[in-house]
This record gives structure tokens, C-alpha cells and sequence, in this order.
């Protein structure tokens, strides 16, 4: 079995890798994030049925994501509860440590194994229930 931990490489902690904003029209809100904020672009792949437009803010990112069908989850999102903070990612120096540990303290996942998402990076998102609410996405550095 193969293992993705980082034990080989200095242990950086759990840090905010992204917050994802749900949005009705990218191109509506992309310009007050890029042009009047003046936060640069970053390329990222489409994912889970959102166009998705990366936004650098320091370290971190913010994902504006656009549904791009009517099944998708921010299309769900967005109908039931309207634009907004969707998600926040926490990178983490062991996903596979971290989800393993979510399981033994009975916590519910959504992924129960890392798939890949928008930035080619493992992650699983963990079920709103467990979080206060908020839907968390872990992510490996």
C-alpha cells in the first residue's frame, strides 16, 4: 500500500488553502476580485460540474465557482441557499493521517478516499454535520 504522508518532509502544519465562493455568473464577479481588489488570476481545472476561477490572496486562494449544470452541487447550493461561501479548504501535512483520524473519532466523510480536485491535489471533503455547519475540504499540500 502505498502512502502519501509527508513524513519525509518538514511537518508546515494546517493552513486555509482555499475558500470557495459560489456564484451565480463568474464573469460577474470575477472583475471586483481581480481588477478593484487587484488579486492576480491562477489557473485551475474545471471540477464536480463548476467552472472554476482561481484568485491568489497571499498564500491562499479563493475559488469562484460557477455551476456549469443544474445537478451539479453549487447548483444545488446556490438554489437552496443563494451566493456565498460554499467551502473552506485546509491543506494538511497528512491526508490520509487526517481522514483516518476524522474516521476513529466517528466523524462523517463525503470522500471517504482523496479523489483528485481543481488544483491536482488530493482531497476529501467532510460532511457539513461534523463541521458547525460549515462544509470543510481537506487538501495535501
Amino acid at each position: 500500500m502505498t502512502t502519501h504522508a509527508m513524513s519525509d518532509s518538514p511537518r508546515r502544519g494546517t493552513r486555509i488553502a482555499h475558500i470557495g465562493i459560489a456564484v451565480r455568473a463568474l464573469d460577474e464577479l470575477l472583475p471586483f476580485y481581480r481588477d478593484i481588489l487587484g488579486m492576480p488570476e491562477v489557473p485551475l481545472d474545471d471540477a464536480d460540474g463548476a467552472s472554476i476561477a482561481g484568485l491568489a490572496a497571499g498564500e491562499s486562494l479563493v475559488e469562484l465557482l460557477e455551476a456549469k449544470d443544474a445537478g451539479s452541487p453549487i447548483a444545488r447550493f446556490v438554489e437552496k441557499r443563494g451566493p456565498g461561501i460554499h467551502h473552506v479548504c485546509f491543506a494538511v501535512d497528512d491526508l490520509d493521517g487526517t481522514l483516518e483520524r476524522c474516521r476513529a473519532a466517528g466523524l462523517r466523510l463525503i470522500d471517504e478516499t482523496p479523489r483528485i480536485g481543481a488544483e491536482g491535489k488530493r482531497i476529501a471533503f467532510l460532511h457539513p454535520s461534523v463541521t458547525g455547519g460549515v462544509l470543510v475540504e481537506l487538501s495535501e499540500y
